[in-house]
């Protein structure tokens, strides 16, 4: 197919179409509001449900109940919106019914701005709504990758029963990008044993997140937690670049990830030994490569839009082995490639200690460039 030019929230809106999405439901927000407004005109034209709820936690309810039909269904919002679907999400983990959302990160906390920002990572990645459970989070740093995603992401929420999430932030969301969009997949429910679809002459299927029982809620607890660990064996995705004989890894996602890969590259160009480590997974975090790589490096650098929410993973893989220094901008800003160069050509020469506060120290580098 040939290449078009696409913008990232409408590529991402048709993906999921020609994934089979039959049922969308959302409410505005910017900086995502172009994927519900694409598929407000694009579902309907298919014969597909598209509603535009009252507000976000009306949506991740209507998202439930469809999701418990055995269709595939799919919410997009931005950060705040998230927060107000953590209780239906938490419902629909606990029901364990497959389920796609889309979040479109943005300046925060509180109502924050429209900007770019990678500060959810700790809000999906670690659970968000109540209880214990996990949610696939991929990250894309392109609109192709995005694009590519969104089937898989269908895919895998309905191999293993749960949420998966595709994580971007407003920039992926907003730039335009040449890209190939995917064949078009009919919209063909699936025949789950457990979708309550209203068949007759067999017996009734109840989807339920209430165990009133707490042994009865402790084994689907159980259940729950062997699941993760099989995706945990098989879900974990990375890209790799320069790694061969890379003496300072830089770690990011994302767009975070995206720009640091420019640096890298500039880096190389004046004979600097460095690689790029881009997490594609962020849960099931790339842990055992992360402590492979950490067994070859002098040093890690990770590279954020936030304040270092994937850094504690990063040290968690590490555990004290190597020096980890940490770059990160805040509240929308987006990091420029020669930001992370100074940062990469200030460790090749400075003496690291193993036992360093990472964010202490790059908190005080801000304070002087923000003054």
């Amino acid at each position: 197919m040939a290449r078009e030019l696409w913008k990232g929230n409408e590529a991402i809106a048709e993906a999921a179409v020609r994934a089979g999405l039959e049922a969308y439901f959302g409410y505005p927000i910017t900086p995502q509001n172009e994927i519900l407004e694409w598929l407000s005109h694009r579902m309907p034209e298919l014969g597909r449900a598209f509603v535009q709820a009252e507000a976000e936690l009306g949506a991740i309810n209507m998202v439930y109940g469809a999701a418990c039909t055995g269709a595939r269904v799919m919410t997009s919002s931005s950060s705040p919106g998230i927060s107000l679907m953590m209780e239906g999400i938490s419902y629909i983990a606990g029901t364990e019914i497959p389920v796609v959302l889309v979040n479109v990160m943005r300046g925060g906390p509180g109502l924050g701005n429209i900007a770019p920002s990678q500060g959810d990572y700790n809000q999906i990645c670690k659970g968000g709504g109540h209880g214990d459970y996990h949610v696939i989070v991929l990250a894309p740093a392109s609109i192709q990758e995005a694009v590519d995603m969104m089937p898989l992401a269908f895919d895998l929420a309905e191999k293993y029963l749960t949420i998966c999430c595709v994580l971007i932030d407003g920039s992926i969301g907003q730039m335009m990008e040449p890209i190939e969009l995917p064949e078009m997949r009919p919209a063909q429910r699936k025949d789950f044993p457990w979708a309550t679809n209203g068949a007759k002459n067999r017996p009734r299927r109840i989807l339920t997140s209430i165990y009133l029982d707490p042994p009865e809620e402790e084994k689907t607890n159980l259940r729950l937690l062997k699941r993760w660990e099989a995706i945990q064996a098989n879900e974990i995705r990375s890209k790799e670049y320069f790694l061969d004989d890379a003496e300072i890894v830089v770690i990011g996602f994302g767009t975070a990830g995206r720009v640091a890969l420019s640096a890298v590259r500039a880096a190389r160009a004046k004979g600097l030994k460095v690689g790029l480590f881009r997490p594609v997974s962020l849960s099931p975090y790339p842990y055992a490569r992360v402590a492979e790589l950490a067994g070859k490096a002098k040093a890690f650098l990770v590279v954020e839009m936030n304040a270092g929410q994937m850094l504690d993973d990063v040290r968690l893989a590490v555990n004290g082995r190597i020096p980890i220094e940490f770059y990160g901008r805040l509240g929308g800003v987006v990091p420029f490639p020669d930001e992370i160069l100074d940062e990469i050509q200030r460790i090749s020469t400075a003496d690291l200690q193993l036992d360093g506060n990472p964010v202490a120290d790059w908190m005080k580098r801000m304070e002087a460039m923000v003054r």
